[in-house]
């Protein structure tokens, strides 16, 4: 008789943590996990099994039907509260509704013991906010296709009819992740309905309802929208509004918006406008309506949009496809040795936040929301939120270096080392540091910013059984460091001591909360006194800490004293008490960019006749 599947209660994931971030016991309880997952598709029958990412309320695997039919599987978190796993099945249900060729229908939803699972087919090609970070800002012929392609589903969505009542369905998600692309077709895909709902308003903002009973039994005080990710969920979704198809209009302009400026979220466009991403005109104004903070414009733009969009595929293109850009700092070009898994932390974010601002969204009791906003964006202005987000997304590529900001009354000072680690991401990261420095440019306050990028992989863990016991190193633990490539840019001839970069030129982080042994913040200094460039950060949990670093020598003839120190903090650890994060970088040498204010880059638009002009 064939053994019954394990239960799969034991799940867990902590939400957007490198699995090499994560202690012992949560390491080993998610490869036990996915471990399980693959066990248990195998046993329904699906081969080629691979886990493919994962949100807020469920992770998702793929995998191949015994038809050959390719399939993704969604499960739910059986860690969250049981109304919040039922989700799953609201969005199974959601998704049976919609019949769209651009949408992947659903297959099945079932559970497995207490375990639901949402089957659907897979879409091809990869979701646009990969893509994106593969190409960078895309072309303005591919962003045309896309909002022509999301007009129809949007179109097909407005007027659905559910029970022979016009009940038209929002989607609540719409971002380049939730978007995939078939890059040899250029078809699109809509997935992921985890957040879509049963419009309660039209596009007229009149309630959707079909008799006086139901509009009296109804409830039109009380949203049943969900949130949705902030980086891209325009103002009325955000504000708790009722839901309307005019959430996935703004969602969508948001999304066309940061496809076409090569960002990761919708808060930049009054500095990187749309009237800047040399899209045609109708469809930079257009955009820029849809995203505007009057509510009526936006309107007018969701309109104009909608009435208009299919006659905007038949604006013509040149061939070229290319982004002509110029790198505004240098970016370093590593050898690809090995796979990089970038965190980017950041600290001195606290200037960035509006004073005495007031919290207006307290009401919002959603995962999403606490993940994205509550923690490190509240009170940040638009510009502020654009920029932390715009220094984000250079995680996402594999990169390790820091990058350090200071704005002052005449302008921003940057100094920089960035060094990627695939030449073939190399324009398409170029051009998201230019929208950093561009964004740095529009913000008008006096502070520092501070961000490192290390490798997850390096990260070292020391754990310990309560705070009342002493974090003991394990024998043989050492911080690792690489010596400089001398063929490289940071093996030029060492730089005089003038211009060697300081861990302590910027004194004490007030973000930085726990504060290290007089004798470790010693060893410290001495290692400032040795050319090399990097950060190491202690991150004290109350039973886990985690040292993060990325170092390399730049001097090898101090490399004795270099590893010796190393060796050093590692023996001093038993003495960290307290809390916190405590963190240093220190770059290769001063060579500091500076930039004048600038509020906006200037209006570019696709040129009308782009073939004007060209020779045969």
């Amino acid at each position: 008789m064939e053994q019954q599947p394990r239960s799969l209660k034991h799940f867990y994931i902590p939400d957007e943590q490198s699995f090499y971030l994560l202690s012992h016991q949560d390491a080993q309880k998610l490869k036990d996990w996915f471990e399980l997952c693959h066990q248990q598709l195998q046993r329904l029958g699906y081969a080629n099994i691979e886990y493919i990412g994962k949100g807020a309320f469920g992770f998702v695997f793929a995998g191949t039907a015994p038809d050959g039919q390719s399939l993704v599987f969604k499960f739910s978190r059986v860690n969250l509260p049981q109304h919040v796993q039922d989700r799953l099945e609201d969005e199974a249900y959601m998704l049976s509704q919609v019949d769209h060729a651009n949408v992947p229908p659903l297959v099945e939803f079932q559970r497995v013991k207490k375990q639901a699972i949402l089957v659907m087919e897979r879409a091809a090609g990869l979701d646009l906010e990969q893509y994106s970070l593969q190409q960078g800002p895309l072309p303005a012929r591919l962003v045309v296709s896309i909002a022509v392609q999301m007009a129809a589903i949007l179109k097909t969505l407005r007027e659905f009819e559910y029970q022979d009542q016009n009940k038209p369905i929002v989607h609540g998600d719409i971002k380049p992740s939730n978007i995939m692309l078939d890059p040899q077709s250029e078809q699109i895909a809509l997935i992921d309905w985890g957040s879509s709902v049963f419009a309660q308003l039209d596009a007229s903002g009149q309630f959707v309802s079909n008799s006086v009973m139901e509009l009296m039994s109804a409830d039109l005080q009380q949203t049943n929208a969900r949130l949705g990710d902030v980086y891209f969920i325009g103002e009325d979704q955000l504000n708790g509004a009722l839901s309307s198809v005019r959430f996935d209009e703004q969602g969508l302009a948001s999304t066309l918006y940061a496809l076409a400026s090569g960002q990761s979220s919708r808060f930049g466009r009054k500095v990187i406008t749309p009237n800047a991403l040399n899209l045609p005109k109708e469809l930079a104004q257009t955009l820029t309506a849809m995203m505007s903070d009057d509510p009526q414009t936006r309107q007018q733009g969701g309109d104009y949009f909608m009435a208009n969009m299919a006659y905007m595929k038949n604006m013509v293109f040149a061939d070229e496809d290319k982004v002509l850009y110029k790198p505004m700092i240098p970016c370093w070009m590593a050898p690809k040795k090995r796979e990089i898994e970038t965190v980017v932390y950041s600290s001195r974010k606290s200037f960035l936040r509006v004073e005495n601002y007031h919290h207006e969204l307290s009401y919002l009791n959603d995962a999403q929301f606490d993940r994205y906003y509550k923690n490190y964006m509240q009170g940040m202005g638009e510009t502020e939120k654009a920029f932390i987000a715009a220094v984000g997304r250079l995680g996402k590529f594999p990169v390790v270096g820091g990058l350090a900001v200071r704005w002052q009354a005449e302008g921003v000072y940057i100094d920089s080392s960035l060094n990627l680690h695939d030449p073939s991401l190399k324009a398409s990261f170029e051009m998201s540091v230019n929208n950093v420095v561009v964004l740095a440019r529009a913000i008008h306050r006096q502070g520092i910013f501070k961000s490192c990028m290390f490798n997850a992989k390096d990260t070292l863990h020391v754990e310990r059984e309560s705070e009342s016991q002493p974090f003991i190193p394990e024998t043989g633990l050492r911080i690792p460091y690489d010596l400089a490539d001398l063929s490289g840019p940071q093996g030029a001839p060492l730089e005089n001591r003038s211009r060697m970069h300081s861990y302590f030129e910027d004194g004490d982080d007030p973000d930085e909360l726990l504060k290290l042994p007089t004798k470790m913040m010693d060893v410290i200094k001495q290692l400032n006194d040795i050319h090399h460039t990097g950060c190491i950060i202690f991150e004290a949990l109350p039973t886990h800490l985690k040292i993060h670093s990325y170092y390399v020598l730049l001097d090898i003839n101090k490399e004795p004293q270099f590893a010796a120190l190393l060796d050093e903090l590692i023996q001093l650890i038993p003495q960290i008490d307290g809390l916190g994060i405590s963190g240093f970088m220190k770059l290769p040498y001063k060579d500091t960019r500076y930039f004048e204010h600038m509020d906006h880059l200037p209006e570019k638009f696709y040129p009308r006749n782009p073939h004007a002009g060209r020779t045969a």
